[in-house]
C-alpha cells in the first residue's frame, strides 16, 4: 500500500482528495492529513508517508517552504493547486506532477498510476530539488528541464535540446552531444513549455530548436535541415507561416 498524508489549508480539498482516494485509488491508504504548512511538517515526520499531496497556497507558509524546511525528503510529491502560472510552469520542467484545483477525478487517479509505476523504479528527489531551486529564483529564466526516463532523471539545458520528435505516445529527445532520451510524454507537452526558448513545431511530430537549424530545401518540400544531419518536413498548412519565419532568421 502506499502511505498518502494530504495537505491542505482548505476541507473541502482535503475532503474531495480523501474520498476520491478511497473510491478509485485502492492502493493507497490516507494514514493522515493537515491544514497548513506547520501542521503538515509535524505530520509528515509522524507518519512517514510515501507521497504527500500539497497545497501550494496555504496561509501560514507555501508548499515550497514546507518541502525546504522538513528535512529529509524521503517521499514522493503531487501538487494541488488552483491556477499559478510560474509555479505550475516550475513544476512541469521538474517533471512533477500537479493536479489542478477543482480536483478532477481523472487526473488524480492519473497522477496515481504514474505515482505507482514510479515508486517500483524507487524514489528520486532530482526533480524536486530542481523545483526547489527554481522556486528560490522566479525572476531568473529557466535554462534547464528535468526528463523522466525509463532510467530515472535528468536534467538537459534547453540549448542542448536539438529538436524532439513524436514516437506515439512518447517524444524522443535528440542533444547535440548525440544522446537520445525516450520520454513518456506526448510531444505537445513540451511544445508549450519550450516555445518560448526558440522552439517551433513546423510538423504534428516535429519541435525543432531554431539554433541547430542548417537550412531549408524547398523542392518537394520545404524540408529543413537540421545540424545533425535530419530533414524535418513542414505540414503543408503551415508551410507559409514557417517559410516567413526563417527569412527573418
Amino acid at each position: 500500500m502506499i502511505r498518502a498524508i494530504v495537505i491542505d489549508d482548505e476541507k473541502t480539498s482535503r475532503e474531495t482528495i480523501k474520498g476520491l482516494l478511497k473510491k478509485n485509488c485502492h492502493n493507497v491508504e490516507l494514514v493522515g492529513e493537515a491544514d497548513g504548512f506547520q501542521n503538515g511538517i509535524e505530520k509528515i515526520h509522524a507518519m512517514l508517508p510515501d507521497v504527500v499531496f500539497l497545497d501550494i497556497q496555504m496561509p501560514d507558509g507555501s508548499g515550497f517552504k514546507l518541502l525546504e524546511e522538513v528535512g529529509e525528503i524521503d517521499f514522493e510529491v503531487i501538487f494541488t493547486t488552483a491556477y499559478d502560472q510560474f509555479a505550475i510552469k516550475a513544476i512541469k520542467y521538474s517533471a512533477l506532477d500537479y493536479i489542478l484545483k477543482p480536483i478532477n477525478p481523472e487526473e488524480l487517479f492519473n497522477a496515481v498510476n504514474k505515482l505507482t509505476q514510479k515508486l517500483k523504479k524507487g524514489k528520486d528527489n532530482t526533480g524536486l530539488n530542481f523545483l526547489l531551486d527554481t522556486m528560490k529564483s522566479p525572476s531568473s529564466a529557466v535554462k534547464r528541464i528535468v526528463l523522466s526516463d525509463a532510467d530515472g532523471f535528468q536534467i538537459v539545458e534547453v540549448d542542448n535540446i536539438i529538436r524532439c520528435e513524436a514516437d506515439s505516445c512518447y517524444t524522443k529527445f535528440f542533444l547535440n552531444d548525440k544522446n537520445i532520451i525516450l520520454i513518456s510524454k506526448t510531444l505537445k507537452d513540451y511544445e508549450e513549455m519550450l516555445s518560448e526558448f526558440g522552439f517551433i513545431r513546423p510538423h504534428k511530430s516535429h519541435l525543432i530548436n531554431l539554433k541547430y537549424i542548417k537550412g531549408v530545401i524547398k523542392i518537394d518540400g520545404p524540408i529543413i535541415e537540421m545540424t545533425d544531419g535530419s530533414q524535418i518536413p513542414v505540414a503543408r498548412r503551415k508551410k507559409d507561416q514557417i517559410l516567413d519565419m526563417l527569412s527573418h532568421l
